[in-house]
């Protein structure tokens, strides 16, 4: 029997190619990717980041148990003390100080998806609201490793080879297989059938948001 995990991105194939192999997933691979996107998707991703750490605080809210409660806190600090930074000293190499990111205008695909996360979470219960964070936090993971493994991925030419690598690498792995280990849990526990078009319904949106975010930094939207 398939993990929920997989059903999940079985039956929402089409939105999980369209984000995971999306133009802009395909220039940071290929290194091809104009640079003035990469500007952009980084102080976008960054008041992202501000946002979806909001919303591991409201999972440790929403938490049944200890055990979700240390997941939730555990993917708070990692967000704060570590994609943060991995964003503010990139921003500063290509151009960006860290002053004009917390600055920044939020572009409205920023607003769209990550209000969409909270509002999930608000309105359900934590099994609602990890399902809307699977497509970022584990996705993410996905498409570290698949980029890593590219030959573009891993020329040295490469100027998205340290993002790669932040996300191809052992400690956001680990944060990944975590997070999906806490998705199956909280799925064995409160998962039906009537309850399952539902989900997958949020985790379509969720994954559409995703190549939203990535069509914005590649449009220069705000």
């Amino acid at each position: 029997m398939a993990s929920y995990f997989d059903r999940l991105k079985s039956d929402a194939a089409d939105e999980w190619w369209a984000y995971i192999a999306h133009e802009f997933v395909r220039g940071l691979g290929e290194g091809t990717l104009p640079k003035d996107c990469f500007r952009h998707y980084l102080v976008q991703d960054y008041l992202f980041l501000i946002q979806f750490a909001r919303a591991y605080a409201l999972a440790a809210f929403k938490a049944p148990d200890v055990a979700s409660m240390r997941h939730a806190a555990t993917a708070l600090t990692a967000i704060l003390d570590v994609e943060t930074k991995l964003h503010i000293r990139l921003a500063e190499r290509w151009g960006k100080p860290a002053a004009e990111l917390e600055a920044a205008r939020e572009a409205r695909a920023t607003i769209a998806y990550t209000r969409f996360v909270l509002d999930t979470g608000m309105r359900g219960d934590l099994l609602d609201l990890m399902t809307a964070l699977a497509p970022c936090t584990i996705g993410y993971a996905e498409i570290g490793v698949t980029l890593a493994a590219s030959s573009g991925g891993k020329s040295p030419g490469n100027p998205y080879r340290e993002w790669i690598a932040e996300y191809a690498g052992d400690a956001y792995q680990s944060l990944a297989a975590e997070a999906r280990s806490e998705l199956e849990r909280l799925a064995a526990a409160a998962l039906t059938e009537a309850r399952y078009p539902h989900l997958l319904a949020t985790f379509r949106q969720a994954t559409r948001l995703e190549a939203d975010f990535w069509q914005m930094g590649l449009d220069l939207a705000m």
